[in-house]
C-alpha cells in the first residue's frame, strides 16, 4: 500500500517548528535584565566581608547566586561547606590558601587569575596569605539564596563521630579478648 502523502510529515515538522521559535520566541523571552549596582556590605556567616549581587532576593534569580568577597590581609573565613549546592570562585586579588577535607586537612593555594571550583558538601577555609593586602574574589553559587545552605563546620570530630569509633573500638577490644582467651584454653 502507498502512502502518497508521506512526503508531507518533513515539511509539516518544518513549519511547525520555524513558526514556533520565530513567532513565539523561547520561554521567559519577555524577562527582564536586572543590573545590582555596589551592593550593601554585610557581614557573612563566615565572618568576611560579603557584597551579595545577584540572589534570589535582590534579582529574582531562581538557580544561581554571584557575589563578591573581601578577605582583609591575614583574614581566615570560618570553616564551612554548602550543604548541596557547589560553588565557583574566580580570585581576582590577591593570593589565598584554601584548606580543605574532613578535617581541614588539605590544602591549595591560589592566586589572581585562577578559577576554583569547590564541590558540595566539602569542608573549606579560605585564608588570605598577605599581611598588607585583602584578597578580592567573585563567587558563584547553584543556590539562588545568600546564606540559607552555608553551614557552619568543626573540623573536630562530632558527638556521633566520636560514639561510633568508640563502640568499634570496645568491639575490637572485646573480639581481641575473646581470641586472646581462646588461644591460651587450648
Amino acid at each position: 500500500m502507498k502512502r502518497p502523502y508521506i512526503w508531507l510529515v518533513p515539511i509539516l515538522f518544518l513549519y511547525s517548528y520555524t513558526t514556533s521559535v520565530y513567532t513565539g520566541g523561547p520561554p521567559g523571552a519577555d524577562a527582564e535584565v536586572v543590573t545590582i549596582k555596589s551592593p550593601a556590605d554585610i557581614n557573612s556567616k563566615q565572618k568576611t566581608p560579603y557584597f551579595i549581587g545577584i540572589s534570589a532576593d535582590t534579582a529574582g534569580a531562581k538557580v544561581i547566586s554571584m557575589r563578591l568577597v573581601i578577605i582583609p590581609p591575614r583574614g581566615t573565613a570560618k570553616p564551612h561547606y554548602h550543604d548541596g549546592f557547589e560553588e565557583a570562585v574566580y580570585l581576582i586579588r590577591g593570593m589565598v590558601e584554601t584548606r580543605y577535607g574532613k578535617k581541614l586537612e588539605k590544602s591549595v593555594i591560589n592566586e589572581a587569575g585562577d578559577f576554583i571550583f569547590i564541590p558540595s558538601n566539602v569542608p573549606h577555609q579560605p585564608h588570605n596569605l598577605s599581611d598588607t593586602e585583602p584578597a578580592i574574589a567573585i563567587i558563584s553559587r547553584n543556590d539562588p539564596n545568600e546564606q540559607e545552605q552555608l553551614v557552619p563546620y568543626d573540623p573536630s570530630p562530632d558527638e556521633y563521630t566520636k560514639k561510633q569509633g568508640s563502640r568499634f573500638l570496645q568491639k575490637w577490644i572485646s573480639a581481641e579478648t575473646s581470641l586472646f582467651s581462646l588461644k591460651f584454653r587450648e
